[in-house]
Formats: C-alpha cells, structure tokens, sequence
C-alpha cells in the first residue's frame, strides 16, 4: 500500500504495516510496527519495531510505545503514556562496554480488548492488561490487571474490581 507520511517531519519506516483508514498526527516515530484498521495515532508519538497496535484504537499525542508491547483491538491510550519493557535496564555491561541487542530482556506486555489507560500512566514490562479494564491517569502499573477492573495510583491499587466468572486466577490487585 502507498502511503505519505502527514507531516514532513514524521518518521514513517517503510517497514510499518498500517491498517486501512489509519489516521497519523503530525511528528510521528514509527518502525517496524503495525497498526490495526481505522486506528488513530496522536503526535509525537513513537511505536517501535515488533508492537502491535489493534483495530479501532486510539493513541494519544506523546505516547511511547516500545518494542514488545501488544495491544489488542478498540483499546484507548491517554496521553503521555510510557510502556517500558526492560526491568533491569543499563547502558553498558559491566566490564563498561555498551549494552548491544543481546545484553537485556525484553519482557512483552499485552493490553487486552476494550481497555483504557489514563493519560501519565506508566506501564511496567511484563504485565497484562485485561479486556475492559481501566487504568487511572497517573498510575504506575507494576502487576497484572484483572479483565474489568480500575486501577489507580503509585503503584496501581484496586479501586474496583469487576464481577467476572473465569478460569479462577487470582488477580495481582487483589484488595490493594
């Protein structure tokens, strides 16, 4: 598919698979990622190589979204979000060389359908967000959060949890 970039000072790589009807504010980072139909990316936001945006999601301006970073179909993400995806991150290995490729781990993080996070919001790698479930702006999520539930504060608490008949798995955010 053709496609021009909307703004001269975009970034678009050739290697990023858009969707049908995707919509880019200007100044976007984008590389070896792929956006789902009828997305919206705000600006100044930066989707590396191997994340997966959904269909019908929106990103908003200044949202960093980092390699390994799933999020699934009609997902809503405020501004200013940050997704990280090394837990112990360094600039070089300990004899001082600089950390290349093979020297960190980068741990993947999913946030399922229908989910929201709050503008400001921090998300820790390895997490999994559940569909539906809201994250307050502001929040530091450092566990997984429950399909329905709200999460808020430094680190995410429990504000409320949705009634939801599953496959039994207790949830990290279990009464705060």
């Amino acid at each position: 598919m053709k496609r021009t970039a909307p703004h001269k000072y975009s970034c678009i790589a050739d290697d990023v698979k858009l969707g049908q009807r995707v919509r880019l504010s200007p100044f976007v980072n984008l590389y070896g990622c792929s956006i789902g139909d009828d997305s919206r990316i705000g600006a100044f936001v930066e989707i590396q190589r191997d994340a997966k945006i959904g269909a019908r999601c929106k990103i908003s301006s200044h949202t960093f979204i980092c390699s390994g970073v799933e999020i699934e179909d009609e997902v809503f993400i405020g501004h200013g979000v940050v997704f990280i995806n090394d837990r112990y991150p360094r600039a070089t290995n300990a004899d001082g060389s600089p950390q290349g490729d093979g020297d960190w781990h980068m741990e993947r993080t999913v946030v399922r359908r229908g989910a929201s996070i709050g503008s400001g919001a921090v998300i820790l790698c390895g997490v999994e967000i559940g569909e539906r479930a809201m994250v307050g702006a502001g929040a530091l999520v450092t566990k997984n959060v429950a399909p329905g539930a709200i999460v808020a504060g430094v680190p995410a608490r429990l504000i409320r949890a949705a009634f939801i008949e599953s496959e039994g798995k207790q949830d990290a955010y279990k009464n705060g």
